[in-house]
Protein backbone atom coordinates (compact mmCIF):
# COMPACT_ATOMS: atom_id res chain seq x y z
CA UNK A 1 0.00 0.00 0.00
CA UNK A 2 1.35 3.32 -0.81
CA UNK A 3 -0.04 6.20 1.19
CA UNK A 4 1.02 10.22 0.59
CA UNK A 5 -0.72 12.88 2.51
CA UNK A 6 -1.79 16.66 1.05
CA UNK A 7 -3.06 19.46 2.94
CA UNK A 8 -5.92 21.51 2.29
CA UNK A 9 -7.55 24.39 3.31
CA UNK A 10 -7.21 24.95 7.10
CA UNK A 11 -7.58 21.70 8.79
CA UNK A 12 -8.32 19.54 5.44
CA UNK A 13 -6.60 16.60 4.82
CA UNK A 14 -6.42 14.67 1.07
CA UNK A 15 -5.22 10.65 1.83
CA UNK A 16 -3.96 8.94 -1.25
CA UNK A 17 -3.78 5.72 -0.98
CA UNK A 18 -2.92 3.03 -3.82
CA UNK A 19 -3.29 -0.57 -3.08
CA UNK A 20 -2.06 -3.12 -5.61
CA UNK A 21 -3.37 -5.14 -8.33
CA UNK A 22 -3.11 -8.30 -6.74
CA UNK A 23 -4.21 -7.30 -3.03
CA UNK A 24 -7.46 -6.23 -4.92
CA UNK A 25 -7.66 -9.64 -6.96
CA UNK A 26 -7.06 -11.79 -4.12
CA UNK A 27 -9.98 -10.67 -2.05
CA UNK A 28 -12.19 -10.49 -5.14
CA UNK A 29 -11.65 -14.25 -5.45
CA UNK A 30 -11.96 -15.04 -1.97
CA UNK A 31 -15.81 -13.02 -2.33
CA UNK A 32 -16.43 -14.81 -5.84
CA UNK A 33 -15.24 -18.39 -4.25
CA UNK A 34 -17.86 -17.14 -1.45
CA UNK A 35 -20.68 -16.18 -3.64
CA UNK A 36 -20.36 -19.74 -5.47
CA UNK A 37 -21.04 -21.74 -2.51
CA UNK A 38 -24.25 -19.87 -2.22
CA UNK A 39 -24.98 -18.97 -5.13
CA UNK A 40 -28.53 -19.90 -7.23
CA UNK A 41 -28.92 -19.99 -10.83
CA UNK A 42 -31.11 -22.02 -12.70
CA UNK A 43 -29.77 -25.26 -14.63
CA UNK A 44 -26.88 -25.73 -11.46
CA UNK A 45 -27.54 -27.66 -8.10
CA UNK A 46 -26.89 -25.02 -5.33
CA UNK A 47 -22.90 -24.83 -4.65
CA UNK A 48 -22.13 -26.52 -8.33
CA UNK A 49 -22.17 -23.13 -10.18
CA UNK A 50 -19.29 -22.92 -12.21
CA UNK A 51 -16.58 -19.92 -10.73
CA UNK A 52 -16.25 -18.69 -14.49
CA UNK A 53 -19.97 -17.88 -14.60
CA UNK A 54 -20.37 -16.79 -10.86
CA UNK A 55 -17.48 -14.68 -12.39
CA UNK A 56 -19.42 -13.43 -15.44
CA UNK A 57 -22.67 -12.46 -13.99
CA UNK A 58 -21.93 -11.12 -10.44
CA UNK A 59 -18.29 -10.31 -11.11
CA UNK A 60 -18.68 -6.00 -11.24
CA UNK A 61 -21.01 -6.32 -8.00
CA UNK A 62 -18.53 -8.33 -6.11
CA UNK A 63 -15.45 -6.53 -7.14
CA UNK A 64 -17.41 -2.85 -5.67
CA UNK A 65 -17.88 -4.79 -2.71
CA UNK A 66 -14.10 -5.62 -2.43
CA UNK A 67 -13.51 -1.97 -2.89
CA UNK A 68 -15.94 -0.87 -0.37
CA UNK A 69 -13.89 -3.23 2.22
CA UNK A 70 -10.64 -2.36 1.60
CA UNK A 71 -11.26 1.25 1.40
CA UNK A 72 -12.54 0.67 4.90
CA UNK A 73 -9.46 -1.07 6.60
CA UNK A 74 -6.82 0.42 4.77
CA UNK A 75 -8.00 4.33 5.37
CA UNK A 76 -7.43 3.26 9.00
CA UNK A 77 -4.40 1.52 8.67
CA UNK A 78 -3.36 4.72 6.51
CA UNK A 79 -4.54 7.22 8.98
CA UNK A 80 -2.82 5.35 11.71
CA UNK A 81 0.52 5.04 9.41
CA UNK A 82 0.55 8.62 9.04
CA UNK A 83 -0.35 9.47 12.50
CA UNK A 84 -3.60 11.82 11.36
CA UNK A 85 -6.39 12.20 13.94
CA UNK A 86 -9.62 12.32 11.32
CA UNK A 87 -13.03 14.46 12.51
CA UNK A 88 -16.15 12.89 11.21
CA UNK A 89 -16.46 10.61 7.91
CA UNK A 90 -13.91 11.12 5.22
CA UNK A 91 -15.14 11.70 1.24
CA UNK A 92 -13.83 8.97 -0.87
CA UNK A 93 -13.20 9.75 -4.44
CA UNK A 94 -11.98 6.89 -6.63
CA UNK A 95 -9.09 7.21 -9.10
CA UNK A 96 -7.70 5.76 -11.57
CA UNK A 97 -4.54 3.43 -11.21
CA UNK A 98 -2.15 2.77 -13.31
CA UNK A 99 -1.52 -0.59 -12.45
CA UNK A 100 -4.17 -2.44 -14.00
CA UNK A 101 -6.65 -3.87 -11.36
CA UNK A 102 -5.10 -1.74 -8.36
CA UNK A 103 -7.42 0.75 -6.39
CA UNK A 104 -6.53 4.24 -5.97
CA UNK A 105 -8.94 6.31 -4.09
CA UNK A 106 -8.60 9.61 -2.13
CA UNK A 107 -10.15 10.08 1.49
CA UNK A 108 -10.75 13.89 2.38
CA UNK A 109 -11.33 14.67 5.95
CA UNK A 110 -10.47 17.06 8.50
CA UNK A 111 -8.62 16.36 11.61
CA UNK A 112 -8.10 17.60 15.02
CA UNK A 113 -6.03 20.61 15.33
CA UNK A 114 -3.03 21.26 17.57
CA UNK A 115 -3.71 23.03 20.57
CA UNK A 116 -1.13 24.93 22.47
CA UNK A 117 -2.97 27.19 25.58
CA UNK A 118 -1.11 30.48 25.77
CA UNK A 119 0.52 31.73 28.98
CA UNK A 120 -2.20 31.60 31.43
CA UNK A 121 -0.42 34.81 33.51
CA UNK A 122 -1.28 36.90 30.91
CA UNK A 123 -4.91 36.43 31.00
CA UNK A 124 -6.36 39.87 32.33
CA UNK A 125 -10.01 38.92 34.17
CA UNK A 126 -12.43 41.21 36.24
CA UNK A 127 -14.14 39.08 39.00
CA UNK A 128 -16.80 40.72 40.69
CA UNK A 129 -17.39 40.69 44.54
CA UNK A 130 -20.73 41.48 45.87
CA UNK A 131 -21.96 41.83 49.96
CA UNK A 132 -25.45 41.52 50.54
CA UNK A 133 -26.12 44.30 52.67
CA UNK A 134 -29.05 45.25 54.95
CA UNK A 135 -30.41 47.56 52.22
CA UNK A 136 -30.65 44.89 49.56
CA UNK A 137 -33.11 42.78 52.09
CA UNK A 138 -35.13 45.50 52.77
CA UNK A 139 -35.72 46.33 48.85
CA UNK A 140 -36.36 42.57 48.36
CA UNK A 141 -39.35 42.87 51.02
CA UNK A 142 -40.27 45.64 49.50
CA UNK A 143 -40.59 43.90 46.53
CA UNK A 144 -42.35 41.14 48.24
CA UNK A 145 -45.14 43.28 49.68
CA UNK A 146 -45.98 45.20 46.63
CA UNK A 147 -46.37 41.64 44.64
CA UNK A 148 -49.23 41.12 47.78
CA UNK A 149 -50.49 44.89 46.88
CA UNK A 150 -54.57 45.56 47.31
CA UNK A 151 -56.05 48.10 45.49
CA UNK A 152 -58.80 49.97 47.23
CA UNK A 153 -61.34 52.11 45.03
CA UNK A 154 -61.30 55.58 46.03
CA UNK A 155 -63.63 58.76 44.98
CA UNK A 156 -60.53 61.43 43.92
CA UNK A 157 -58.24 62.39 41.32
CA UNK A 158 -55.70 59.64 39.84
CA UNK A 159 -52.26 60.25 41.11
CA UNK A 160 -49.12 58.38 39.93
CA UNK A 161 -48.76 54.84 41.46
CA UNK A 162 -52.97 54.76 41.29
CA UNK A 163 -54.23 52.03 39.41
CA UNK A 164 -57.34 53.31 36.97
CA UNK A 165 -59.51 50.75 34.71
CA UNK A 166 -59.91 52.33 31.34
CA UNK A 167 -62.27 51.84 28.35
CA UNK A 168 -60.24 53.63 25.43
CA UNK A 169 -60.51 53.97 21.76
CA UNK A 170 -57.97 55.49 19.40
CA UNK A 171 -58.90 57.05 16.58
CA UNK A 172 -56.82 58.37 13.34
CA UNK A 173 -57.73 60.04 10.53
CA UNK A 174 -61.49 60.20 11.81
CA UNK A 175 -61.74 56.87 12.23
CA UNK A 176 -60.68 53.60 14.83
CA UNK A 177 -57.42 51.92 13.82
CA UNK A 178 -56.85 48.40 14.87
CA UNK A 179 -55.37 47.38 18.13
CA UNK A 180 -56.57 50.92 19.41
CA UNK A 181 -59.40 49.73 20.99
CA UNK A 182 -59.63 47.87 24.72
CA UNK A 183 -62.00 47.55 27.56
CA UNK A 184 -61.87 47.27 31.31
CA UNK A 185 -57.66 47.60 30.78
CA UNK A 186 -55.81 48.01 34.06
CA UNK A 187 -53.31 50.86 34.29
CA UNK A 188 -51.06 52.08 36.89
CA UNK A 189 -50.19 55.55 36.37
CA UNK A 190 -46.56 56.46 35.95
CA UNK A 191 -45.40 52.80 34.98
CA UNK A 192 -44.65 54.07 31.39
CA UNK A 193 -46.99 51.08 29.57
CA UNK A 194 -48.50 53.64 27.13
CA UNK A 195 -47.20 55.67 24.71
CA UNK A 196 -45.81 59.58 26.18
CA UNK A 197 -49.00 61.56 27.22
CA UNK A 198 -51.50 58.98 27.76
CA UNK A 199 -51.18 58.37 31.38
CA UNK A 200 -49.83 62.17 32.41
CA UNK A 201 -53.44 62.72 30.98
CA UNK A 202 -55.22 61.13 33.17
CA UNK A 203 -53.89 62.21 36.26
CA UNK A 204 -56.45 64.07 38.33
CA UNK A 205 -59.31 61.95 36.49
CA UNK A 206 -62.15 60.77 38.65
CA UNK A 207 -64.04 57.29 37.95
CA UNK A 208 -66.54 58.36 35.42
CA UNK A 209 -64.55 61.42 33.57
CA UNK A 210 -64.03 60.91 29.93
CA UNK A 211 -61.18 62.80 28.97
CA UNK A 212 -60.08 63.38 25.40
CA UNK A 213 -56.06 62.68 25.11
CA UNK A 214 -54.42 64.25 21.83
CA UNK A 215 -50.78 62.56 21.53
CA UNK A 216 -48.37 61.27 19.27
CA UNK A 217 -47.02 58.15 18.73
CA UNK A 218 -43.21 57.27 18.99
CA UNK A 219 -41.26 57.92 15.77
CA UNK A 220 -39.63 54.32 16.81
CA UNK A 221 -43.18 53.16 17.57
CA UNK A 222 -42.82 49.08 17.25
CA UNK A 223 -45.82 49.31 14.70
CA UNK A 224 -44.44 50.84 11.63
CA UNK A 225 -47.72 51.90 10.25
CA UNK A 226 -48.67 54.12 13.77
CA UNK A 227 -44.77 54.95 13.92
CA UNK A 228 -44.98 59.39 14.30
CA UNK A 229 -49.42 59.52 13.23
CA UNK A 230 -50.98 61.82 15.46
CA UNK A 231 -53.79 60.34 17.37
CA UNK A 232 -56.94 60.54 19.45
CA UNK A 233 -57.85 58.52 22.22
CA UNK A 234 -61.06 58.45 23.61
CA UNK A 235 -61.29 57.71 27.07
CA UNK A 236 -63.60 56.42 29.56
CA UNK A 237 -62.50 56.27 33.67
CA UNK A 238 -64.59 53.70 35.38
CA UNK A 239 -62.55 53.30 38.28
CA UNK A 240 -59.82 54.74 40.77
CA UNK A 241 -58.13 52.39 42.61
CA UNK A 242 -54.83 53.33 45.30
CA UNK A 243 -51.97 50.79 46.49
CA UNK A 244 -52.10 49.16 49.92
CA UNK A 245 -48.82 47.33 50.66
CA UNK A 246 -49.19 44.39 53.90
CA UNK A 247 -47.60 45.50 56.88
CA UNK A 248 -44.63 43.49 57.42
CA UNK A 249 -46.64 41.52 60.10
CA UNK A 250 -47.14 37.74 61.38
CA UNK A 251 -49.34 37.27 58.66
CA UNK A 252 -47.80 38.46 55.82
CA UNK A 253 -44.57 36.74 56.70
CA UNK A 254 -46.37 33.64 57.97
CA UNK A 255 -47.40 34.09 54.14
CA UNK A 256 -43.74 33.58 52.88
CA UNK A 257 -43.37 30.44 54.57
CA UNK A 258 -41.55 30.96 57.89
CA UNK A 259 -43.58 29.24 60.35
CA UNK A 260 -42.39 31.63 63.66
CA UNK A 261 -43.72 34.78 62.24
CA UNK A 262 -40.99 36.89 63.27
CA UNK A 263 -39.51 39.55 60.57
CA UNK A 264 -36.18 38.00 61.86
CA UNK A 265 -36.58 35.18 60.51
CA UNK A 266 -37.95 36.12 57.62
CA UNK A 267 -34.81 38.60 56.93
CA UNK A 268 -32.91 35.71 57.61
CA UNK A 269 -34.28 33.42 54.78
CA UNK A 270 -34.10 36.65 52.59
CA UNK A 271 -30.61 36.91 52.82
CA UNK A 272 -29.47 33.38 52.59
CA UNK A 273 -31.48 33.29 49.53
CA UNK A 274 -29.74 36.41 48.15
CA UNK A 275 -26.36 35.02 49.31
CA UNK A 276 -26.70 31.85 47.79
CA UNK A 277 -28.03 33.78 44.44
CA UNK A 278 -24.98 35.97 44.47
CA UNK A 279 -22.75 33.21 44.83
CA UNK A 280 -24.42 31.55 41.98
CA UNK A 281 -24.16 34.72 39.64
CA UNK A 282 -20.30 35.30 41.28
CA UNK A 283 -19.35 31.59 40.12
CA UNK A 284 -21.21 32.34 36.25
CA UNK A 285 -19.73 35.33 35.47
CA UNK A 286 -15.92 35.06 36.92
CA UNK A 287 -16.21 31.60 34.55
CA UNK A 288 -17.70 33.93 31.66
CA UNK A 289 -14.64 36.18 32.14
CA UNK A 290 -12.40 33.74 32.04
CA UNK A 291 -13.63 31.44 29.12
CA UNK A 292 -13.85 34.87 27.34
CA UNK A 293 -10.06 35.71 28.32
CA UNK A 294 -9.30 32.05 27.12
CA UNK A 295 -10.73 32.50 24.23
CA UNK A 296 -8.88 36.22 23.40
CA UNK A 297 -5.79 35.14 24.00
CA UNK A 298 -6.09 31.51 22.06
CA UNK A 299 -6.75 31.71 18.04
CA UNK A 300 -7.81 28.11 17.11
CA UNK A 301 -9.36 26.94 14.11
CA UNK A 302 -11.91 24.01 14.88
CA UNK A 303 -13.11 21.32 12.36
CA UNK A 304 -16.34 22.32 10.87
CA UNK A 305 -17.73 19.03 11.15
CA UNK A 306 -17.46 19.03 14.92
CA UNK A 307 -19.31 22.80 14.88
CA UNK A 308 -21.84 21.44 12.98
CA UNK A 309 -22.45 18.27 15.35
CA UNK A 310 -22.48 20.89 18.18
CA UNK A 311 -25.05 23.05 16.58
CA UNK A 312 -27.25 20.34 15.53
CA UNK A 313 -27.17 19.21 19.47
CA UNK A 314 -27.65 22.55 20.46
CA UNK A 315 -30.84 23.14 18.41
CA UNK A 316 -32.46 19.31 19.43
CA UNK A 317 -31.67 20.47 23.13
CA UNK A 318 -33.54 24.09 22.58
CA UNK A 319 -36.95 21.83 21.08
CA UNK A 320 -36.60 20.28 23.81
CA UNK A 321 -36.74 22.46 26.49
CA UNK A 322 -38.95 24.45 24.44
CA UNK A 323 -41.22 21.12 24.34
CA UNK A 324 -41.20 20.62 27.75
CA UNK A 325 -41.85 24.16 28.62
CA UNK A 326 -45.38 23.99 26.93
CA UNK A 327 -43.66 26.05 23.94
CA UNK A 328 -44.81 24.38 20.46
CA UNK A 329 -42.97 26.31 17.69
CA UNK A 330 -43.95 26.28 14.19
CA UNK A 331 -40.55 27.52 13.27
CA UNK A 332 -37.72 25.18 12.20
CA UNK A 333 -34.68 26.96 12.93
CA UNK A 334 -32.30 26.38 10.49
CA UNK A 335 -28.98 24.66 11.90
CA UNK A 336 -26.72 27.66 11.36
CA UNK A 337 -28.45 29.67 13.91
CA UNK A 338 -26.83 27.45 16.38
CA UNK A 339 -23.49 27.77 14.90
CA UNK A 340 -21.26 30.81 16.38
CA UNK A 341 -22.32 28.96 20.23
CA UNK A 342 -21.68 25.76 18.60
CA UNK A 343 -17.96 26.74 17.29
CA UNK A 344 -17.28 28.67 20.82
CA UNK A 345 -18.13 25.55 22.66
CA UNK A 346 -15.79 23.66 20.71
CA UNK A 347 -13.02 25.95 21.00
CA UNK A 348 -13.59 25.99 24.45
CA UNK A 349 -14.04 22.27 24.87
CA UNK A 350 -10.71 21.61 22.97
CA UNK A 351 -8.92 24.63 25.24
CA UNK A 352 -10.53 23.26 28.47
CA UNK A 353 -9.03 19.48 28.01
CA UNK A 354 -5.97 20.14 26.82
CA UNK A 355 -5.43 22.40 30.37
CA UNK A 356 -6.99 19.45 32.08
CA UNK A 357 -4.23 17.11 30.58
CA UNK A 358 -1.60 19.66 30.46
CA UNK A 359 -2.08 19.76 34.72
CA UNK A 360 -3.36 16.27 35.54
CA UNK A 361 -6.60 17.66 36.65
CA UNK A 362 -9.25 14.76 37.87
CA UNK A 363 -12.10 15.63 39.60
CA UNK A 364 -12.47 16.25 43.16
CA UNK A 365 -15.14 13.93 44.70
CA UNK A 366 -15.64 16.68 47.43
CA UNK A 367 -16.68 18.78 45.16
CA UNK A 368 -19.14 17.27 43.46
CA UNK A 369 -20.76 16.54 46.78
CA UNK A 370 -20.76 20.03 48.08
CA UNK A 371 -22.44 20.78 44.59
CA UNK A 372 -24.87 18.51 45.26
CA UNK A 373 -25.94 19.53 48.52
CA UNK A 374 -25.95 23.40 47.48
CA UNK A 375 -28.55 22.02 44.51
CA UNK A 376 -29.99 19.68 47.53
CA UNK A 377 -30.62 22.93 50.21
CA UNK A 378 -33.29 24.52 47.65
CA UNK A 379 -35.58 21.67 47.93
CA UNK A 380 -37.84 20.15 50.68
CA UNK A 381 -36.18 17.10 51.59
CA UNK A 382 -32.62 17.63 51.11
CA UNK A 383 -31.19 14.00 51.65
CA UNK A 384 -34.25 12.87 49.21
CA UNK A 385 -32.13 14.88 46.36
CA UNK A 386 -28.39 13.82 47.74
CA UNK A 387 -29.62 9.95 47.18
CA UNK A 388 -30.99 10.51 44.26
CA UNK A 389 -27.35 11.83 42.60
CA UNK A 390 -26.09 8.57 44.43
CA UNK A 391 -27.77 6.54 42.58
CA UNK A 392 -28.30 8.07 39.15
CA UNK A 393 -24.76 7.29 37.42
CA UNK A 394 -25.45 9.99 34.51
CA UNK A 395 -26.51 12.95 37.01
CA UNK A 396 -23.74 12.83 38.84
CA UNK A 397 -21.60 12.49 35.91
CA UNK A 398 -23.38 15.58 34.73
CA UNK A 399 -22.21 17.48 38.23
CA UNK A 400 -18.57 15.76 38.29
CA UNK A 401 -18.46 17.63 34.63
CA UNK A 402 -19.68 20.86 35.71
CA UNK A 403 -16.85 20.75 38.87
CA UNK A 404 -13.61 19.32 36.24
CA UNK A 405 -14.85 23.38 34.48
CA UNK A 406 -14.65 24.91 38.00
CA UNK A 407 -11.19 23.09 38.74
CA UNK A 408 -9.82 24.37 35.25
CA UNK A 409 -11.35 27.62 35.74
CA UNK A 410 -9.43 28.16 39.52
CA UNK A 411 -6.60 27.18 38.06
CA UNK A 412 -6.54 29.81 35.51
CA UNK A 413 -7.57 32.13 38.40
CA UNK A 414 -4.72 31.36 40.31
CA UNK A 415 -2.75 32.46 37.63
CA UNK A 416 -3.97 35.14 35.42
CA UNK A 417 -4.47 38.80 36.57
CA UNK A 418 -7.22 39.30 38.26
CA UNK A 419 -8.84 42.56 39.26
CA UNK A 420 -11.65 42.64 41.59
CA UNK A 421 -14.47 44.16 40.76
CA UNK A 422 -17.01 45.89 43.39
CA UNK A 423 -20.85 45.42 42.56
CA UNK A 424 -23.94 46.15 44.28
CA UNK A 425 -26.14 43.35 44.33
CA UNK A 426 -28.75 44.93 41.99
CA UNK A 427 -25.12 46.11 39.36
CA UNK A 428 -24.43 42.24 39.76
CA UNK A 429 -27.63 40.95 38.33
CA UNK A 430 -28.03 43.50 35.71
CA UNK A 431 -24.35 42.56 34.67
CA UNK A 432 -25.26 38.96 34.54
CA UNK A 433 -28.55 39.62 32.51
CA UNK A 434 -26.87 41.63 30.00
CA UNK A 435 -23.91 39.35 29.60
Amino acid sequence: MQVSVESGEGLVKRLLVNLPADKVNELVDTKLKEAARTVRMDGFRPGKVPLRVVKQRYGEQVRQDAYGELIQSSYYEAVTQENLKPVGDPSIELREDEADGGLAYTATFEVMPEVEVAELSALEIKRPVTEVVDADVDNMIEKLRQQRTEWIDVDRGAQNDDRVTLDFTGIMDGEAFEGGTASDIPLVLGSGTMIPGFEEGLVGAKAGDKPVLELKFPEDYRVEDLAGKDVTFEVEVKAVAEPKLPDVDEEFVKSMGIEDGTEESLRKEIRENMEREVRQKVKGRTKEQVMDALLAANDLSVPAAMVSQEAAALKEQTQQEMAQSGQQSTVDLPVSVFEPQAERRVKLGLLVGEIMQKNEIKVDQSRVDEAIAEQASTFEDPQEVINWYKENAQARASVENVVLEDQVVDLILNQAKVEEETLSFDELLNTQNQG
